[in-house]
């Protein structure tokens, strides 16, 4: 059965996890759909603010779909969804996303390509520059500042991204599958990078993945997605001790958690033993 998550009110009545942080994200009975086709149903979901929450789930789920909602980019068929307490249909304010694609603009060089939310919201660039060197110096990159983006390697084009996506200083991060090009080694070498980047800045995160390793690696919580319709089977805490470097992948509550996700999923079919 699906575990759904708490929702409380603080004293001043605006609503908040269940740890009693008030919420960044909430979700009351929202149900998407494209024609006959069922995306999401009847999900219920309270993010905190400042947490670090992943949700796993097979392809055609609703992940990327949730994410979309919660964006506004799209709106939910019935239920309700409100930001940082604000339920209107327009875009939140200070919402960054970050894309599986990296969407970095050829022309510019890195450095422009960082700045470029600056210029998106009318401010002087010169008031940012010294936000966008020191986000580049966090990430790696600063010695690639007057580089373009074809002169880089596809994890640095992705730490680029997040990058530009920071520099305004978003309460709200939204990531689409951000390493799901990225090989093994690159991927790992981002998830820690990522974490760091979380641990300074400690804006609200929602990370969509197919790793179930990524995912508890990662937050503070994994929502556990079932196959279409896409419902939340699980929500599970995570509470390995932070930062979360390589040695993370040998804690014991590591090997639990993704051992409990991998049951789910070949409980539901979408893994299958070997013979």
């Amino acid at each position: 059965m699906a575990e759904a998550a708490s929702l409380d009110l603080d004293l001043s009545g605006r609503p908040t996890s269940g740890a009693g942080a008030p919420a960044g994200v909430v979700l009351r009975e929202v149900s998407k759909a494209f024609g006959e086709i069922v995306a999401l149903e009847r999900v219920d979901l309270t993010i905190a603010d400042g947490e670090f929450v992943a949700v796993v789930g097979p392809s055609g789920c609703g992940k990327s779909t949730l994410l979309r909602l919660i964006s506004r980019l799209a709106a939910p068929t019935t239920g309700s969804i409100t930001v940082f307490d604000d339920a209107s249909p327009l875009p939140p304010r200070g919402m960054s996303i970050v894309f599986q694609n990296h969407v970095l603009l050829a022309w510019r060089t890195v450095l422009d390509n960082v700045l470029f939310p600056a210029d998106m919201v009318g401010e002087r660039r010169d008031h940012y520059r010294d936000k966008a060197m020191e986000l580049l110096e966090t990430v790696g990159l600063a010695e690639f500042a007057g580089r373009y983006p074809h002169e880089l390697s596809g994890g640095m084009r992705q730490r680029a991204a997040i990058a530009r996506a920071l520099l305004l200083k978003p309460n709200l991060l939204l990531m689409d599958e951000p390493f799901g090009a990225l090989d093994a080694l690159t991927r790992e070498q981002m998830r820690l990078d990522l974490e760091a980047l979380w641990l300074k800045n400690r804006m609200t995160v929602l990370f969509i993945t197919h790793s179930i390793d990524e995912a508890v690696l990662l937050a503070d919580r994994v929502i556990v997605m079932t196959p279409r319709p896409g419902r939340i089977e699980r929500i599970m805490p995570v509470g390995i001790r932070r930062p979360r470097g390589l040695a993370a992948r040998r804690d014991p509550e590591f090997l639990e958690k993704s051992g409990e996700i991998t049951e789910i999923f070949l409980s539901r079919g979408v893994l299958h033993r070997e013979d």
